[in-house]
């Protein structure tokens, strides 16, 4: 197990390993293997980024992104123009079917509502919005609705998590009733957390996963 000041030396290493970060204006704090990121960034997207980043380090079990988000002169936009911009980013997506979505944007912020089929496309177009200049954050609130259910749910589940190689099946426990998922048990990173909750959500007929995966290196 590492310190806490062994963990946040490493997580600052990573951070100015990546050069998409201006890790120079980004803090870190560790305390019981969770850490805090702290500071000022000129994009949502770098936020975002960092606190991916953090969770990416070895012995890491939980990350607080407390990062502001503060836009330069340049950066500025209105939010009629973030708008406009958000809802083209929406239209030129294949994966995406626009006509479902709404887009509202506040202060810079943006909320996503309405409905998909998949997660991959409501992630889709979350990811879309952290990239918009002048967005300071994002709230998701796109339902999945599914349009089948599956029988099998827990058993594709299953299956998919052992055939991943970046996943130990057997520290985990899946339980589904009527297209929600959880996820129980222990994996030995955030990657592999995040392996296992996306192959839940690839299963047909799933609309909503509760991860409750512990991160026990």
């Amino acid at each position: 197990m590492k310190t806490d000041r062994q963990l946040q030396h490493d997580v600052l290493a990573e951070l100015e390993w990546d050069p998409s970060i201006d890790a120079a204006k980004i803090g870190v704090a560790a305390a019981d293997e969770v850490v805090t990121l702290t500071g000022t960034v000129a994009t949502f997207r770098e936020k975002a980024h960092a606190e991916a980043v953090a969770k990416r380090v070895y012995g890491v079990r939980g990350v607080a992104n407390d990062i502001v988000v503060t836009l330069p002169g340049t950066f500025a936009r209105s939010d009629a123009d973030i708008a406009k911009v958000a809802v083209a980013a929406l239209e030129w997506d294949s994966r995406i079917d626009e006509k479902r979505i709404t887009v509202g944007v506040r202060d810079g912020w943006v909320t996503l509502e309405g409905t998909c089929d998949w997660k991959y496309q409501s992630d889709a177009a979350e990811s879309h919005m952290r990239t918009l200049t002048g967005v300071r954050g994002v709230s998701n609130k796109i339902a999945i609705v599914a349009s089948g259910r599956a029988a099998d749910v827990k058993l594709r589940i299953e299956d998919a998590l052992r055939r991943s190689a970046d996943v130990e099946a057997r520290r985990m426990f899946v339980d589904s009733t009527n297209g929600r998922v959880v996820l129980r048990g222990h994996v030995r990173s955030w990657t592999e957390r995040n392996q296992a909750q996306a192959a839940a959500w690839s299963a047909p007929g799933v609309t909503e996963v509760d991860n409750q995966l512990v991160v026990v290196p």
